[in-house]
């Protein structure tokens, strides 16, 4: 469903990639969190877990977004595949050698955590370079819908694996993707000749104006708090299915089965919506229905989760390729794996914080309020980030300036038509 509208040929082995990197990140964390939950059956278990993978990347990814715009972006991504294969193998060894379940988990996810720091900006300035700029829109919910749904098929494949088979097995398997995921960027070949890689940069450069770098930050914001939202969510549902509804790992892997086929559908939602509005209202309505979601499908016990989560993802995702979309546009070449990795650095820093207030608020009521509590903190800004970025977008662009450009990449997202980001 992600690659069947015959994308270019550069576009196809980043959306396998992104697939199967995040399949393997979260199948790892998964398998974790399930494990720690059910030694220590409280949130905060898995709390500590999901700010173990958090901590780092959110003081190492401004630094890696840096590092990803000086040197080759294919090497590197390619480098953190291999790198966190091998992490990823250690953890099974581990625990077939009878070492403590608790500290490998901790140690393996933290050792990934600071090569995802890298990764994330990394693959993020891969797409800006090889990707031309009037198909970011399409190729971002493609990659976007890749990502997520490698994201949630984690959890499916986590909860029946581990009930299945076990954890090592499972995780053994696991370290294959990463080493998938590097063959197909491998396979993409080197870098475009300078006058390409030239043209392609000042095809895609959109014209900062006075307020850019304000409006980039103001980007970050709105794509920020996703990832904050996603991040606490992934710790909230097993705690609440597992820990509070007292059901399987494979009643728990059902759920997000149905949550991945939410952000499936994402994708085509997106390519309908994208066609009569701009970005911006996509990414707003989107988060704010999902922001809402959160606090109804915790009241219905299992049934509110078998609709609620697919039907919040669906939202979710279109608001998530909207804002990495406007994200990815709004950066120049040279500066996109900055944009990035501020992204992630900011978005885990405020995790961290989200995590601990939801997880303490969780343990010591239930579920309910734990979910409330996240969408109370995520919808401030989402509003907040929509107001400051239409209120810029109407100081950027005075009505009758003879020199305003007519077509930017990003200029569907703030308000100007539709038609560049429509796939």
């Amino acid at each position: 469903m992600i690659l069947r509208h015959r994308p270019c040929r550069p576009e196809r082995p980043l959306v396998a990639a992104a697939f199967t990197t995040a399949l393997g990140n979260n199948v790892q964390l998964i398998v974790g969190a399930l494990l720690m939950i059910r030694q220590q059956q409280t949130m905060m278990a898995v709390g500590w877990l999901f700010i173990a993978v958090a901590g780092p990347q959110a003081v190492l990814s401004p630094l890696c977004g840096r590092l990803a715009d000086r040197f080759d972006r294919r090497a590197l991504w390619i480098g953190c595949d291999v790198t966190s294969a091998v992490l990823a193998l250690a953890l099974p060894l581990w625990l077939a050698c009878g070492g403590a379940p608790g500290a490998g988990i901790y140690s393996v996810n933290l050792g990934l955590s600071v090569v995802s720091a890298l990764h994330f900006p990394a693959s993020s300035a891969l797409i800006k370079e090889r990707v031309p700029a009037d198909r970011l829109g399409r190729f971002n919910a493609r990659y976007e819908m890749g990502t997520q749904a490698g994201m949630l098929l984690s959890a499916t494949l986590g909860g029946l694996g581990v009930q299945a088979f076990g954890a090592e097995p499972l995780l053994l398997l696991n370290s294959g993707t990463f080493v998938v995921s590097a063959l197909c960027v491998l396979s993409m070949g080197g870098r475009p000749d300078r006058e390409t890689a030239t043209g392609a940069a000042e095809h895609a450069r959109v014209p900062a104006g006075p307020h850019g770098p304000l409006r980039v930050r103001r980007f970050i914001l709105l794509y920020a708090q996703g990832s904050v939202v996603v991040t606490v969510f992934n710790a909230l549902l097993p705690t609440a299915v597992i820990g509070e509804l007292h059901l399987g790992a494979a009643a728990f892997g059902v759920v997000d089965a149905l949550g991945c086929l939410g952000f499936l559908a994402a994708t085509v939602g997106y390519r309908i919506a994208s066609r009569r509005h701009a970005d911006l209202r996509i990414a707003l309505v989107g988060f704010v229905l999902c922001h809402a979601g959160l606090v109804l499908q915790s009241r219905f016990g299992l049934a509110g989760y078998l609709i609620g989560v697919p039907l919040g993802a669906f939202f979710f995702g279109q608001a998530r390729i909207a804002s990495r979309t406007m994200l990815m546009a709004s950066a120049d070449d040279a500066s996109v794996g900055r944009a990035f990795g501020l992204a992630n650095g900011s978005s885990l820093a405020a995790t961290v914080g989200v995590m601990v207030l939801v997880a303490t608020v969780t343990d010591r009521s239930d579920t309910r309020y734990g979910f409330s509590l996240l969408a109370a903190l995520a919808m401030p800004a989402t509003l907040s980030a929509g107001l400051l970025l239409r209120t810029s977008a109407r100081k950027s662009t005075p009505a009758g300036r003879p020199d305003a450009p007519t077509t930017v990449p990003y200029s569907t997202s703030l308000g100007a038509g539709a038609s560049e980001s429509a796939p």
